[in-house]
């Protein structure tokens, strides 16, 4: 499982792999709950699971749905009028879920240069 944290202030994106002994502690959690990770305070602002299937807020669970999408997650933006059926994930986090989408919302005692410092490349 991965979370994908990002800090609205300055528009900078980072992502921690979350190991498989601690995955128990977010399962269960929604779209709009806030989690502690690493220090830091963070609100989930979506899903993804293994499928690459996104989540939406209106449905509630772990199961996977096929609502008739006009607009939002899961659909991308069509002719005015279009609708189509999506498959689309709960709001709620669950053992097939793969990606964390997250928010800062407290940084605690951790620095945000810590947090998104340029990867390194690797020399051939």
């Amino acid at each position: 499982m991965k979370i994908v944290y990002s800090d609205r202030k300055s528009g900078k994106t980072a992502q921690a792999d979350v190991a498989k002994e601690s995955d128990s502690q977010f399962i269960g959690k929604r779209i709009g709950e806030a989690i502690d990770f690493n220090g830091l305070k963070l609100q989930i602002t979506g899903l993804s699971d293994n499928m690459g299937a996104p989540s939406r807020r209106e449905i509630d669970g772990t199961r996977k749905a096929r609502p008739l999408l006009s607009s939002g997650p899961g659909l991308r933006k069509g002719k005015a009028g279009y609708r189509s059926r999506r498959l689309i994930r709960g709001n709620t986090i669950g053992p097939d879920t793969m990606q964390i989408n997250t928010v800062i919302t407290d940084y605690g005692s951790v620095k945000s240069e810590e947090l998104f410092k340029p990867k390194e490349k690797k020399e051939e």
